[in-house]
C-alpha cells in the first residue's frame, strides 16, 4: 500500500497502534490510544472503526485492537520514514536528538518514497535512529530490542544503554549533558528506597536518574 493513499490521520494511528506493542507486551486499545494521542475516546473510537471498514486494523468491541497485514505494512512504513528523517537530521543537518521527534512528525508525511530512498542512501542504510530505535528496512523487517529498563536493573549491574525514549527532551539533553547514548556502558552504583539511581559510565562521568528517566532508558545485556 502507498503512504499517500491514505490519510495523515490514518497514518498517525497505524503508527501510534503498532508503537505501542512495539516495547511491551500491553494490548493497544480504545484508551491506551486516546492518551497517546492526546484525543478524545470517542474521537479514537471513531477512527478505529474507519480504520476496521478500510481493512487496516481488527476489533472486537472492548477487546484490542490489533493490526492487520495490511496495516502493519502501511505503519512500518510510517516508522521508517520517521527514523530515518530523524537520523538525517541528526546526522547531516546537525540538529540534536531532543530536537528531532516533532520535525520528523511533520515531515514524515510530505516526503516522497523517493527522498526517503535517496536518504537512507546517503546515510549509509542505517539501522538505528539516534535514539537507538531500529528503522525497519524497505520490506518491513525490523529488529526486536530487549526490553529491559535501568528501573529494572540491580545494584552492581553493567549494562549497554540499547534505546532511550523520546517522550521528554529535558532528559536527552541531561543524559547528552552526561555522554549517554546509545551504547554507552553503565553500571548500577546504588539505589535509594526512592527508586532514584546512581550510574557510572566506562568513561568515568557519574550521575544520577529518577525512577521516570531509568524508565526511559533501555538496557541490554550484563558486560561479562
Amino acid at each position: 500500500m502507498r503512504l499517500d493513499h491514505l490519510s495523515d490521520s490514518t497514518q498517525n494511528y497505524l503508527k501510534i497502534i503498532w508503537s505501542i506493542t512495539e516495547h511491551a507486551d500491553a494490548p493497544a486499545t480504545t484508551s491506551v490510544i486516546a492518551a497517546r494521542a492526546g484525543l478524545r475516546l470517542s474521537s479514537v473510537s471513531d477512527a478505529v472503526k474507519r480504520l476496521v471498514a478500510a481493512g487496516l486494523v481488527e476489533h472486537q468491541p472492548y477487546g484490542a485492537i490489533e493490526l492487520t497485514q495490511e496495516g502493519q505494512a502501511a505503519a512500518l512504513q510510517v516508522i521508517r520514514r520517521h527514523r530515518l528523517i530523524e537520523t538525517f537530521l541528526v546526522q547531516t543537518l546537525g540538529y540534536t536528538w531532543d530536537q528531532v521527534h516533532d520535525e520528523a512528525e511533520v515531515l514524515e508525511h510530505a516526503v516522497s518514497d523517493l527522498m526517503i530512498e535517496r536518504i537512507d542512501a546517503v546515510l549509509g542504510n542505517p539501522t538505528r535512529d539516534p535514539h537507538g530505535d531500529p528503522i525497519p528496512s524497505v520490506s518491513g523487517e525490523i529488529d526486536k530490542l530487549a526490553g529491559l529498563t535501568l528501573q529494572q536493573a540491580s545494584e552492581g549491574q553493567q549494562l549497554v544503554v540499547e534505546r532511550i525514549s523520546d517522550d521528554d527532551p529535558a532528559l536527552l539533553r541531561f543524559l547528552s549533558e552526561q555522554e549517554v547514548g546509545p551504547g554507552t556502558e553503565l553500571t548500577v552504583l546504588s539505589r535509594d528506597p526512592g527508586g532514584h539511581l546512581a550510574l557510572s559510565t566506562r568513561s568515568g562521568v557519574t550521575f544520577a536518574l529518577s525512577p521516570q528517566g531509568a524508565a526511559a532508558v533501555f538496557v541490554a545485556t550484563v558486560i561479562p
